[in-house]
């Protein structure tokens, strides 16, 4: 995991319509890392989002997940549960590498390389909260409580 206090790797990825998405150099944005579009936990984690959006909206937070599913997968994924979160395609992980949440699991009895369920907070560029190893249930809340401490 990258240190609170870090700059934020800075990117730009297409999201689910196919459209460029940088990382903004100024506010609030919550940068989370899921394994699979459409599996139990990442749309747990994406619906909960999905049912505090308003909350993170009136805050003016951001909110970008990000896997390795390609373009189209993310647009089923969104338009399947009405996700209202930029879904950004990474395809070959780079992002993901980057803030240290990409790398080897087992799945299924296979070695693949994906995306660790991490999630940042950054603000101003600077990571300002981290999060490993999330448990989906919950998380957005989790999200909204530390992000009105700071």
């Amino acid at each position: 995991m990258l240190s609170v206090g870090t700059p934020a790797p800075r990117f730009e990825l297409p999201n689910q319509d196919g459209e460029r998405v940088a990382l903004p150099e100024t506010g609030t944005v919550v940068v989370y890392f899921y394994p699979r579009a459409d599996t139990p936990g990442c749309t747990t984690e994406a619906c909960g989002f999905r049912d505090r959006w308003d909350a993170f909206a009136q805050r003016g937070v951001d909110v970008f997940g990000i896997s390795d599913d390609p373009v189209p997968m993310l647009a089923t994924f969104a338009e399947e549960y009405n996700l209202p979160v930029e879904l950004l395609s990474d395809a070959d992980g780079e992002v993901a590498r980057a803030y240290e949440s990409y790398g080897e699991r087992e799945l299924l009895d296979e070695t693949v390389e994906i995306a660790f369920r991490n999630t940042y907070v950054v603000q101003d560029g600077t990571v300002a909260l981290t999060y490993e190893g999330v448990d989906p249930e919950g998380h957005a809340e989790q999200l909204l409580a530390d992000i009105d401490a700071l």
